[in-house]
């Protein structure tokens, strides 16, 4: 199956999970089509925006950054990540991620469910 990116469902979500500003979303597939995966998708933030601090208990999550640079927290620990660097999230863990840079922040972040 291909996907043609216009085909793609999008979604903008103003302050999720208690970040700041606006998190855009665009969908690979259906959140509901797959199996063991809960979220497939590309999220960009613009400067200054955030996704809030929150926990993944009974699945993980992977944000796998492609452009721009920010700051995460990772289960309490802050690191700088950039193009290329990815951060897991899974059993128990919590994490948050904010744009700290002057173009979009773009990462892919997927769930799998456990």
């Amino acid at each position: 199956m291909t996907i043609q990116r216009s085909a793609m469902q999008t979604e903008k979500k103003e302050n999720m999970r208690g970040g700041e500003g606006i998190a855009s979303f665009t969908y690979f597939v259906p959140n509901d089509t797959e199996t063991n995966a809960r979220m497939l998708a590309e999220i960009s933030l613009e400067p200054g925006a955030s996704i809030g601090y929150h926990r993944h208990d009974t699945e993980t999550e992977y944000f796998i950054f492609i452009a721009g640079t920010g700051l995460v927290n990772d289960n309490g620990t802050e690191h700088q990540v950039k193009s290329g660097d990815v951060m897991v999230t899974g059993k128990g863990a919590s994490h948050s991620v904010k744009n700290t840079g002057t173009v979009p922040l773009v990462f892919s972040a997927i769930i799998v469910t456990h």
